[in-house]
């Protein structure tokens, strides 16, 4: 009976063993929420140790050099193709609307406030974010980043500032090239291919552009030059699994930036357009 006191010299009866408790499960969506978090943190990091010394000015050329000298010809003739399309389907509208007169300046208008800075981004994530993020993590499964934090020196400082700041400058500098070659390519198409004249191409681009299209077009690519470079340094800093690790960091690289420049260009998008009116408006 329970409660009873055993019997003299009889062994006294096993306990019944308690129910193991199930772990706890984890929150839907906290580990997305974690590395962005972690993700930011990265960021604010970056943008605090640019301004601090030293600055690694070797690493930084080396790094300018190597993202343009791999993006410079793909986004030159990714460009003339994009700025070839934008026009023909932008004629074929203004022809639908009788408005055939403002094809060079719609056209223009969305090559370098909207192609430019997205193809810029692309590319330089697609080539130079990919070598960055896979140079990272190389390091990080060697354990070298682990070494040089024993040494004391910062492996954000010495590596990833150097790498953001070359993807934000190529990026600023390869979207003037972008502009540039888009515009004469939609030029020729809609002058050759379409017909138009160059009197009103150009007359119509002067007519409906103005300067702060050139300034958030920029603005544009420096931001979206930062981000690609952070998230590349990000995941290559964080590879699970070693080297097949470092691969699948590369993949969720692109597909990252990718998410972010067309979010992020959104919201630039329609900034501009509530802050600076029209031209004429």
């Amino acid at each position: 009976m329970p409660g009873e006191e055993p019997a003299p010299g009889q062994a006294p009866e096993p306990a019944a063993p308690k129910k193991a408790e199930a772990p706890p499960q984890p929150v839907p969506g906290l580990g997305a929420l974690r590395e962005t978090g972690k993700l930011f943190a990265l960021a604010v990091s970056v943008a605090r140790l640019i301004f601090k010394r030293p600055f690694q000015l070797r690493e930084f050329v080396e790094q300018f050099w190597f993202i343009a000298s791999v993006t410079i010809l793909p986004a030159a003739l990714v460009s003339i193709p994009f700025g070839a399309v934008i026009a023909l389907q932008v004629g074929s509208l203004t022809e639908q609307f009788g408005a055939q007169s403002f094809t060079g300046g719609a056209s223009v208008l969305a090559v370098i406030q909207q192609a430019s800075p997205l193809i810029v981004a692309l590319l330089i994530s697609g080539a130079g974010g990919s070598a960055i993020c896979a140079d990272l993590g190389s390091r990080k499964i060697r354990e070298e980043l682990d070494a040089m934090e024993v040494m004391g020196v910062s492996p954000v400082q010495r590596l990833v500032v150097p790498r953001v700041l070359a993807t934000m400058g190529v990026a600023v500098l390869l979207n003037g090239l972008v502009s540039v070659v888009g515009t004469l390519g939609g030029y020729f198409f809609n002058v050759i291919m379409q017909g138009g004249t160059p009197g009103a191409y150009l007359s119509s681009f002067s007519a409906l552009a103005q300067l702060p299209d050139l300034y958030i077009s920029e603005i544009k690519a420096l931001i979206f030059g930062f981000i690609a470079g952070i998230v590349a340094a990000y995941r290559g800093l964080n590879p699970r699994g070693g080297p097949k690790g470092v691969g699948d960091a590369v993949n969720q690289s692109v597909v990252i930036t990718f998410l972010l420049l067309f979010l992020v260009n959104a919201i630039l998008t329609s900034i501009y357009l509530q802050i600076v009116p029209p031209k004429g408006g």
